[in-house]
């Protein structure tokens, strides 16, 4: 929303200045945006006289110009067609910079003359789109005079309308909040009625749909269109509006001035006798005023007449009916229009008109019959005319009900102690009714409707800079530190998954639906209802999906060998309890080609850094590890699980080529899904500190066992039960050879492990050894049934 200095002062008796203004709407909650200052931007320019202007010796098209200017007399090269002795026009000296021109004046020869400056034209200063020669100003204007002040500018101030507040989109609005933040006096905005001279003959028609609640309009004719007057064009081309014609500019100002937008339409144009606000039908179309046509809807709200729609309700008019230099009889219109409606009807058309803007964040319904009124004064004005009666069909939204409110909860609730007087003073210079204990808000504030809002207006004008400045009460320091083990979880992952050499990536929670449905998801309840996308319109199951179309875009680049991975959450339905977070990973192996043709298993350096992040994270070491259950995505026998009784930690494996295919990724592609939820708190337990454990000095030895267990025994099963068959003793187990045939029975293995033995404090004894050998074995025996092979 823009406005200047001098409209504002046509509703708000005041000395202050720009910079003042600016500074109080501020502090009233106006978030004022950039202010352009013509004085700034020109103020190297003044008014400056031709004395002479003889043609360029060496150049058709140019005159040398003996000028009078504020620096003295100077020669200037002028290429304008008006340049002529005794014109008066706008000069800039060498060092200015020309706005419209972009270029910075230098003392240069053209065609073989030097020219000591410039003489502009109105392009050039920005003060016009477009010009045939320099600027030609009134001859009375005195040599010296500032651009600014020849010709008429100020400053501009730009400042952001929040959405609950349209009355600010009118220049009354922004003046009454000044007022009443005491920065002058409110002048009286009332608008006196116009009599009739006559009986409308326009019959003014609303349907029921409730898009248009009331309709206010009248026929004024005999009037004399043509460009509005000078202070007018200058009031919209200040705020960046093309004037038109003078019936339009009205309603220009009047949408600026008032907040009220109005459309008048050449009556001559009208069918039938009639004007009709109605829903759009299947099949219609309009031309509107900025040259397209648009097809209509039934959601729509139009205006119509006997030959069809002429135009967009709260939007735009039409082109047939638009009023031209040659309209002799003009019907204005002011009506109030649905919000909603009339915002969902803009995002349809992609239009975005004052109009369209205003109606959508709601118009003062009462506003209707004073528009009309005030157009048509300025009409009489400016065009004169015969005016009809006034025609106001429907009704306007009930006037908004008073509030109970207690003086005392301004204290309460903002902590301003304010006597009962300034309260009301206050809400009576924004506009409400103070009546007792009970306010009522004017027609224009319809987002006032609880004593809390009372309050906050309150505050707002009474300035926040007089909120107390109290600091909250210390807060007791949290236990165990500000961060959830969750939160923990997180950041050790990110952190150890860095470390192992894997890129992070962060990627949408949504995900086409198709893709969904890979990874078990796709239900209804995760379909998103306005996606931001279409390819984005479910949310996630999995991360892994994400994560193998980011790696197969990362090969489509050149750069095939991806180690990604992700923290974050994926949904296994719309509660609460289901958004579930993980660590995910994939690895996209394609390493150079090796002479020797030697590969690393990627699957179990992929376990291997599986295992290393669950080190990290504190899992518990009982986990086992299963290849039955698994989710549909991994390879058969090429993925496993990792389990802590029947909840899943961790799935990890080979991608299936079928989902490969479907979402065409060259493989292979090895992944893991790790959920940070199924990994248990650690147990709160008072510990004590204890020394660092030093590396011993003793020499470790290994024992080599060879157990035979069932088929479907996993190895990693027997090598944690030996792990912890003693903590203090066992270093490490390694399993170093898997054995099935002769010697072995039908539906088993022979594992064979290397135990390494670190003694602690004395070097063991053979006796210490043997009897470290039998509680390996028995806890071999014990967790999975494994028996010493003969």
């Amino acid at each position: 929303m823009k406005f200047t200095l001098s409209w504002l002062k046509d509703h708000l008796e005041t000395e202050a200045t720009v910079a003042e203004v600016v500074e109080a709407m501020t502090m009233a909650g106006l978030e004022v945006e950039h202010v352009e200052d013509p004085a700034a931007k020109l103020a190297a320019f003044s008014v400056a006289r031709i004395v002479e202007a003889v043609q360029h010796p060496n150049a058709d098209r140019l005159r040398v110009c003996q000028v009078d200017t504020k620096d003295g007399r100077k020669e200037i090269v002028c290429g304008a067609p008006n340049a002529r002795p005794g014109l008066t026009t706008i000069y800039a000296p060498l060092g200015a910079y020309v706005p419209g021109s972009g270029i910075t004046l230098e003392a240069r020869p053209v065609r073989g003359v030097v020219s000591n400056g410039m003489l502009c034209s109105a392009a050039e200063l920005e003060v016009a789109t477009e010009s045939d020669g320099i600027m030609e100003l009134p001859g009375d204007l005195a040599v010296g005079t500032s651009a600014t002040e020849a010709l008429g500018l100020e400053a501009v101030i730009d400042f952001e309308v929040t959405p609950n507040r349209p009355d600010w989109l009118g220049v009354v609005g922004i003046a009454r909040d000044l007022a009443a933040a005491g920065l002058g006096v409110l002048k009286d905005a009332g608008v006196e009625a116009v009599p009739g001279k006559f009986a409308n003959p326009i019959e003014i028609r609303i349907d029921a749909s409730g898009a248009c609640r009331q309709f206010a309009g009248r026929l004024i004719r005999g009037v004399k269109n043509g460009p509005s007057p000078a202070w007018l064009q200058q009031r919209l081309t200040s705020i960046g509006l093309r004037p038109i014609n003078a019936l339009v500019d009205v309603t220009n100002l009047i949408s600026y001035d008032r907040a009220r937008p109005l459309h008048v339409y050449d009556a001559a144009k009208l069918s039938g006798g009639f004007i009709e606000a109605r829903l759009g039908r299947e099949g219609e179309s309009v031309e509107a005023l900025d040259g397209k046509t648009y097809a209509l809807t039934p959601e729509m709200c139009v205006i119509a007449d006997a030959s069809g729609v002429i135009g967009l309700g709260g939007v735009m008019g039409g082109e047939s009916t638009g009023c031209s230099e040659e309209t002799t009889d003009v019907f204005v219109e002011a009506a109030w229009f649905d919000p909603i409606r009339t915002a969902q009807t803009g995002r349809t058309t992609g239009i975005v008109s004052d109009a369209q803007y205003r109606f959508a964040r709601g118009v003062d319904p009462e506003s209707q019959v004073p528009g009309v009124e005030l157009a048509t004064r300025l009409i009489l004005e400016l065009c004169g005319g015969e005016p009809s009666e006034l025609t106001v069909v429907g009704e306007s939204l009930p006037h908004p009900q008073p509030i109970a409110f207690d003086r005392s909860y301004v204290k309460q609730l903002a902590g301003l102690d304010l006597q009962p007087g300034r309260i009301d003073d206050i809400l009576r210079d924004l506009g409400f009714a103070v009546e007792g204990d009970r306010v009522t808000p004017p027609s224009w504030r319809r987002d006032v409707e609880g004593k809390a809002d009372l309050v906050e207006e309150v505050a707002r004008i009474e300035g926040y800079d007089a909120l107390p400045a109290e600091p909250l009460p210390p807060a007791p320091a949290r236990a165990g530190g500000v961060l959830t083990v969750r939160q923990n979880r997180m950041r050790a992952g990110r952190r150890a998954m860095a470390a192992l050499g894997y890129a992070e990536t962060i990627t949408w929670s949504f995900m086409k639906r198709e893709t969904a449905r890979l990874f078990g998801g796709g239900q209804d309840e995760l379909v998103v209802t306005n996606p931001i996308a279409s390819d984005l319109d479910c949310m996630r199951p999995s991360i892994l999906p994400n994560l193998i179309e980011a790696a197969a875009r990362n090969a489509r680049r050149g750069f095939p060998d991806a180690a990604l991975f992700e923290v974050g959450p994926f949904y296994r339905g719309d509660r609460p309890e289901d958004q579930v977070t993980a660590v995910a990973a994939v690895v996209a192996p394609h390493p150079p080609r090796r002479w020797d043709g030697a590969r690393e298993d990627a699957l179990f350096q992929l376990k291997g850094d599986l295992l290393a992040l669950l080190a990290e994270l504190g899992a518990p070491a009982s986990l086992q590890t299963a290849q039955s259950g698994l989710s549909p995505w991994w390879h058969p026998g090429r993925a496993a699980a990792l389990r802590l009784g029947k909840a899943t930690v961790a799935e990890f494996g080979e991608i299936h080529p079928r989902i490969l295919k479907a979402l065409d990724v060259e493989g292979p592609v090895y992944g893991f899904e790790l959920v940070l939820d199924a990994i248990p708190e650690p147990k709160k337990k008072p510990t004590k500190t204890k020394p660092a454990l030093a590396l011993s000095p003793l020499m470790p030895l290994s024992r080599d066992f060879a157990f035979v267990v069932d088929e479907a025994v996993p190895a990693g099963d027997l090598v944690r039960a030996l792990a912890g068959a003693d903590k203090q003793l066992v270093s490490e187990v390694r399993v170093f050879d898997v054995y099935r045939g002769q010697g072995v029975p039908e539906g088993a293995k022979s594992v064979a492990v290397e135990v390494l033995v670190q003694p602690r404090e004395k070097t063991l004894t053979d006796a210490e050894i043997e009897a470290l050998s039998t509680r390996l074995v028995a806890a071999a025996k014990k967790a999975v049934g494994a028996t010493l092979r003969a």
